[in-house]
């Protein structure tokens, strides 16, 4: 895609994701405009003053205010969907906070987006989102369905509408690294909830690489699908005696909401998937607008790709590796 003419609207642009999207962004492109939106100003003065040429624009504002998304979605090609509430704890102690940000939220990005007649809309999802445990994948999964089915309202207009999903970014916040290093650095024990579990190994440079590569692809399909990576897969156990291997540590066992692995795509799910060499692509189940068959075939005889039943792996000496660039 010719990025050169695009105005690109990221909600949520202050957080980890849009701050490193933009970044990586502009170091291969050159966009007629980036809107950044989000709520908190100081962090928006912050992300505005790294790039003094005028390319960002600041837009101070909530998902949940349609009247003022709609204003900044004005003259607007292309829209990230980044904004939500994503701690697992936090949201299911703000449950009614939680639902109207990452649902009712996304229900107006999607509604704005059709009416400024934007091309293309990309939801950013979680595996949590997959055969949900807690409120925040309840949400996220609700996310997706609205902006998958909300193809459905669109009737002659262009925008597309998809979802990518994958899981927790290695050493972003709340994900184990950061955890454990304040854990470690404060003389606390430190904890791992399960010796068993496993975890997906994405770094955030290769997940950025992976959205933009989404936002290609979208040109050549009809919306409505959901873009998931294949990535390797880690032992917790693996990545804590990569970082700390002469250190001990302490099991305190599964928290509520926890899962023992990731899973990506349901089996469920595989019949309406395609696989290629390095990602899978989950077509709308029911589609009622003209679709667009994409090349490859259906994953129907596959299982559930999860992260304790994946061939990839990572062990301790590629875990240093990998950590010691990030």
């Amino acid at each position: 895609m010719n990025f050169r003419d695009k105005t690109i609207l990221i909600t949520g642009a202050t957080g980890s994701f849009g701050n490193a999207f933009i970044k990586k962004f502009l170091e291969k492109y050159t966009p007629n405009r980036i809107k950044i939106y989000s709520r908190d100003e100081h962090k928006q003065a912050v992300l505005l003053g790294k790039y003094p040429n005028g390319v960002l624009d600041g837009f101070i504002g909530d998902v949940r205010d349609k009247d003022r998304l709609r204003r900044a979605m004005d003259g607007v090609d292309i829209v990230i969907h980044a904004a939500a509430l994503k701690r697992v704890q936090s949201c299911g102690y703000n449950p009614f906070e939680t639902v109207k940000t990452n649902i009712i939220g996304s229900m107006n990005v999607a509604d704005c987006a059709l009416d400024a007649n934007v091309d293309l809309v990309l939801g950013i999802s979680t595996d949590k989102a997959v055969a949900p445990l807690n409120l925040y994948g309840a949400t996220k999964m609700c996310m997706e369905k609205l902006l998958i089915n909300a193809n459905n309202y669109r009737g002659k207009k262009r925008t597309k509408i998809s979802c990518v999903r994958y899981g927790n970014i290695v050493g972003s916040n709340g994900s184990v690294v950061p955890i454990w290093k304040s854990q470690y650095d404060s003389g606390k024990p430190i904890t791992i909830t399960n010796v068993r579990a496993t975890r997906f190994w994405f770094e955030l440079d290769k997940a950025i690489e992976f959205v933009i590569g989404c936002l290609n692809e979208m040109q050549n399909l009809s919306g409505g699908e959901i873009f998931i990576p294949k990535l390797p897969s880690t032992k917790i156990v693996d990545m804590y005696h990569a970082i700390y291997p002469d250190k001990e540590f302490t099991v305190i066992g599964d928290r509520i909401g926890d899962k023992l692995h990731e899973t990506m795509v349901l089996e469920e799910e595989m019949k309406h998937t395609v696989e290629y060499e390095h990602k899978f692509l989950i077509m709308p189940e029911e589609p009622r607008w003209s679709y667009q068959q994409p090349k490859g075939d259906y994953c129907e005889e596959r299982t559930s790709y999860r992260s304790d039943n994946n061939n990839w792996v990572y062990g301790i000496e590629e875990i240093k590796k990998r950590l010691e660039k990030i």
